[in-house]
């Protein structure tokens, strides 16, 4: 099985709210909510790949791109079906906030991607709703309150 190296993002508002992302695998499987980010090209750096991400997915472009502060191994099939193992980095960042914009988002984002919203850390305590990585509603206290590891937790999932 092919690794993907991928960064991810908690993206903050000055409000303390973070962005997040409803989406599918594909387009019969049920939706659910995961931070910004995506694939790392080759050549690029896990920074260089979070910045872009950020700007494809949100439109924001004035961001204070933070730590790696954790880090998650997980099998996914690609929209493309292709099985590979993800490598995730997550990443701390701010921005100034407001509407994120779609426009930069791919066809298979238009088509496997539903929403686009800032959620407050009540909000995300308080929902049901499948909400990824599956330890988001436990760990992002520290990090919304600025307690940040020294080194980046992994919270992967057995395998």
């Amino acid at each position: 099985m092919r690794e993907r190296l991928t960064a991810r993002v908690l993206l903050f508002d000055p409000d303390g709210r973070i962005l997040l992302i409803r989406g599918r695998l594909t387009a019969e499987a049920p939706s659910f909510w995961f931070t910004v980010g995506g694939g790392v090209d080759e050549g690029e750096t896990l920074e260089a790949a979070a910045l872009r991400e950020v700007a494809e997915e949100s439109g924001f472009t004035q961001v204070e791109l933070g730590p790696v502060v954790w880090l998650r191994a997980s099998p996914l099939t690609l929209h493309g079906g292709e099985r590979v193992l993800l490598k995730e980095s997550y990443f701390v960042a701010r921005c100034r906030g407001g509407d994120p914009s779609r426009a930069a988002w791919e066809a298979h984002e238009v088509e496997l991607m539903d929403d686009l919203r800032w959620w407050s850390p009540e909000e995300i305590a308080a929902s049901r709703e499948m909400i990824y990585p599956e330890r988001l509603r436990e760990l992002l206290p520290d990090i919304v309150e600025g307690r940040l590891p020294e080194a980046p937790l992994e919270i992967s999932m057995t395998l």
